[in-house]
């Protein structure tokens, strides 16, 4: 009895800490400011609706480049670096089909090209106004395309 009540504490106690440590990282990325909620699609093929492939993160800006972490993580860097010069905005649309399932209620979907490789990014309205605004902010000199 004694040692299945120990157990269960113990168990309980290593639940504690780890839901007190996932807050603590959101709270750590977040303390430096600039962040918004930012669910992210990699490698997006065209016309996808399915849903699939979304992962809910949080955006942070950084100087010349976004840095994307998960939201349901530990790890406390980034898991995407996107850097200004690389995002190409291609199109804008309101989620569709299964997508509005996956991803938050008054998110905008933003199809984007990083380098050669194809993405989306899903964000509110507030949030998509920010991020492209930062992207036209940039330096004179560099190539900027917003759709």
């Amino acid at each position: 009895m004694f040692l299945a009540l120990l157990v269960s504490s113990l168990v309980v106690l290593l639940v504690v800490v780890g839901l007190f440590v996932f807050g603590l990282r959101r709270r750590l990325i977040q303390r430096s400011g600039g962040t918004f909620d930012c669910s992210l699609r990699w490698d997006a093929s065209d016309g996808d609706t399915s849903g699939k492939g979304w992962v809910y993160g949080v955006a942070r800006y950084g100087g010349d480049r976004i840095e994307w972490f998960r939201v349901f993580s530990y790890a406390p860097r980034p898991r995407r670096l996107l850097e200004r010069s690389s995002i190409e905005v291609l199109a804008r649309r309101a989620p569709a089909g299964e997508e509005e399932m996956a991803l938050l209620s008054d998110a905008v979907v933003l199809g984007c090209l990083h380098g050669k490789t194809r993405l989306e990014l899903a964000m509110s309205e507030d949030a998509l106004t920010g991020f492209l605004a930062w992207l036209e902010a940039a330096p004179p000199g560099q190539r900027v395309n917003v759709a």
